[in-house]
């Protein structure tokens, strides 16, 4: 079923109130991939009373007070992205499309949505229930951090939203136990990945340098973000203070990763898989087109890249659902009534790391000064694609399903390092799983730059090309990569730029199309050395590209057709 988003829908339900309002900067689309969604079924599973209202009218009390005031909470998320990544560019250039909304004209979606929705709730209702701040805007931002469009430092935005809790991370643990404990008038203060405002510190938690002092001091910054960093895993943080104005954040530790029992129970509630009737009367929905059809099969990335803040969001421990829930879903796909027999995607934030993850990690925690995959693998991650091969054969054996994409992409390097099932894994994916192209993401070439931004060495591409050209040929396939590189990322010069350029045509034999330009982002290490320009892990100043006509150029660099960029 939808969760209502109309007085109407409440009665044909015989609800006469809410226990929870979800408001979000994305339409409200039911589907496992939408984290609205997916948060409201679980409160709806454990019997309360959900409502969503999207995209609200922010100049009116039309939409914000169309469903009532909750019993419980508000809860507010900026959408599936940061609301500024959302409205603009690299460039700072306003976003014209957002595939989030329907007609797909970027129209529906505040600037810093998520403050401004609390404003909203706060200016009709005025603070009679809780707000709590969720979604990636909020979780990103939790702490002080880097804002790349006003270039400044900003406080938690919990502070700026003058909400009451913020729920980091995937929350649907956190968000049950905040229902519970509001329903039984109980305090909320020891719920573990949340974030609450206090007039004093909490015993034995770690006190990070004050929003003043790292506003004010490049070191206290990138020492405060280490720390922030660091206690980020589970099993072994602690919980961390910061000092805003004159009261704390209070940072509890992280809640538990999801289980793959856990992932399951969530991944089979009944989604509808759909646009909201509401919604859907205003336009087409584009991101629809891809998710409707296509199924999440693990969480987290042990790849711990710098520019990428999924390792703070879902966590450096991945964990993945059983065969038996991925087919189960995959079948309740092929009864959906426009359904062809393509699904679209089958993966998680990296295609290639289902099912395998570190044994000491699971138990101990992710090591706190080494990475899992960066210079190279740890010994102690057992690289196997056996398990997803496996999941791979079953789902194609499923009844009316007649191809199954890999649609995100894949760490290369990883199946170079599987000596066991790596080969039979790229043979697989090239004979079933490619849909025209396959995606990759070596970002760079330039071993500073890769240094930088925390990813190996380019040494395995060339190889992984090859085999990829090998596999196609003896299938008889005509199917190609694609590849993802970033521009102008802290570190890289128009030399660098220059360097990659000669090596995708020399050796890949493109001009690639897929060159983004590196956004600073908040809670990620490369966002950090954008701002400071020093290295965060060697304390060394390092060349930082901020003017918007020469990151252009960098991305021009590769992107152009004629070879002119080398004389």
């Amino acid at each position: 079923m939808f969760l209502p988003t109309t007085r109407k829908e409440m009665q044909q339900l015989s609800w006469n109130t809410l226990d929870v309002i979800l408001v979000t900067g994305d339409t409200y689309i039911d589907s496992p991939f939408s984290g609205i969604a997916i948060i409201g079924k679980v409160l709806l599973q454990a019997g309360y009373h959900v409502g969503i209202i999207a995209q609200p009218d922010i100049y009116s009390d039309h939409d914000i007070t169309r469903l009532g005031e909750p019993e419980l909470f508000w809860g507010v998320t900026g959408g599936a992205v940061d609301s500024m990544v959302a409205n603009y560019t690299a460039l700072k250039k306003k976003r014209k499309t957002d595939d989030f909304t329907p007609g797909g004209l970027n129209s529906r979606r505040p600037d810093r949505a998520v403050i401004v929705y609390s404003q909203l709730i706060q200016k009709y209702f005025k603070r009679n229930k809780p707000i709590v701040l969720g979604g990636i805007e909020a979780s990103l931002r939790r702490i002080a951090h880097y804002d790349y469009w006003s270039n400044s430092i900003r406080r938690s935005i919990l502070f700026d939203a003058k909400a009451d809790i913020l729920v980091y991370g995937m929350g649907e643990k956190q968000i049950l136990a905040i229902a519970n404990q509001f329903s039984a008038n109980k305090k909320l203060d020891d719920i573990l990945g949340i974030c609450y405002i206090s007039s004093e510190k909490k015993d034995n938690y770690l006190e990070l340098p004050s929003y003043t002092e790292v506003r004010e001091n490049n070191d206290a910054f990138i020492q405060m973000f280490h720390d922030f960093y660091i206690e980020n895993d589970p099993l072994h943080a602690q919980g961390i203070l910061q000092k805003q104005d004159t009261r704390y954040l209070v940072h509890n530790p992280p809640s538990r990763i999801l289980t793959t029992h856990e992932l399951d129970q969530i991944y089979q509630l009944d989604f509808e898989r759909s646009v909201h009737p509401y919604y859907r009367q205003w336009g087409e929905v584009k991101a629809i087109e891809t998710i409707q059809f296509s199924i999440p099969i693990h969480r987290g990335c042990y790849g711990d890249c710098s520019f990428c803040a999924i390792s703070m969001h879902e966590g450096k421990t991945v964990s993945w659902r059983s065969h038996d829930s991925i087919i189960e879903e995959a079948r309740r796909i092929t009864y959906l009534p426009n359904f062809k027999g393509h699904i679209f995607d089958i993966s998680g934030p990296t295609a290639n790391m289902y099912g395998y993850e570190c044994k000491k990690k699971k138990t101990q925690g992710a090591c706190r000064h080494k990475h899992c995959l960066y210079p190279a693998p740890c010994n102690s991650l057992p690289i196997d694609h056996r398990p997803q091969i496996e999941l791979l054969q079953k789902l194609r054996n499923v009844k009316n399903i007649k191809k199954i994409c890999l649609g995100s992409a894949m760490r290369d390097d990883l199946v170079m390092h599987d000596k066991k099932n790596g080969q039979n894994y790229l043979r697989e994916i090239v004979q079933y799983h490619v849909c025209g192209q396959l995606k990759i993401a070596p970002e760079h070439i330039s071993d500073h730059v890769l240094s930088l931004m925390k990813k190996p060495s380019s040494d395995f591409l060339n190889e992984f090309k090859r085999q990829f050209d090998r596999f196609n040929q003896t299938t008889g396939k005509k199917q190609y990569l694609t590849y993802y590189f970033i521009a102008a990322h802290p570190g890289c010069t128009i030399k660098h730029m220059l360097e990659l350029r000669q090596f995708v045509i020399k050796h890949l034999h493109i001009i690639p199309e897929q060159v983004q330009i590196f956004t600073p982002t908040p809670s990620t290490h490369a966002s950090v050395m954008y701002y400071t320009g020093i290295n965060t892990e060697t304390h060394e100043p390092i060349f930082v590209e901020k003017n918007l006509i020469q990151k252009a150029k960098q991305k021009s660099i590769l992107t152009q057709k004629n070879d002119s960029s080398s004389s």
